[in-house]
């Protein structure tokens, strides 16, 4: 695969994942490095679809750690339970938030976030990292995105 990713310009939301998500699984279904998978990953999903920050929060010991983004700086740690990543984590379920100040215990990583999603990624049933997406408008995210990222996640789970 090449370096290059085809994002169909003139396309719906569902058209663009449905041109990228065989892209991607051709991208990092040879490599077995997972941080260049997930740095990868977070950049194309920023450049077919502009948000404004997306990236891995990966377990390490009792927090998530951040890994691979795009976007600007963000928070280093996050603690079980805390913010929607923890909250992911623990809950082991997509989070869809349409307005992040409504969201109990909201980690304001940069007050420009407005709306997000974030996604478990399982390795044996254990929540290994998060898939986080935001956006800087509110109410970005829908059904749509949640069952396109979940399935990028699933074809991420097959790597390792």
């Amino acid at each position: 695969m090449s370096e290059n990713l085809y994002i169909p310009t003139e396309a719906s939301k569902s058209e663009k994942y449905e041109a990228i998500l065989p892209q991607i699984e051709a991208l990092i279904s040879g490599e077995p490095d997972l941080y260049a998978n997930l740095a990868n990953i977070s950049s194309a999903l920023k450049e077919a679809f502009g948000f404004f920050w997306v990236g891995f929060y990966l377990v390490k010991g009792n927090q998530l750690v951040l890994g691979p983004f795009q976007g600007p700086i963000a928070c280093t740690r996050i603690n079980p339970g805390k913010g929607v990543c923890g909250t992911a984590w623990v809950e082991k379920k997509t989070q869809l938030v349409p307005d992040v100040e409504l969201f109990p215990g909201h980690i304001a990583c940069s007050a420009a976030s407005k709306s997000e999603i974030v996604i478990p990624v399982f390795k044996e049933e254990e929540v290994v990292m998060v898939l986080d997406v935001d956006s800087d408008l509110l109410d970005d995210f829908d059904a749509e995105d949640q069952k396109y990222l979940e399935r990028l996640i699933r074809i991420l789970e097959k790597t390792f």
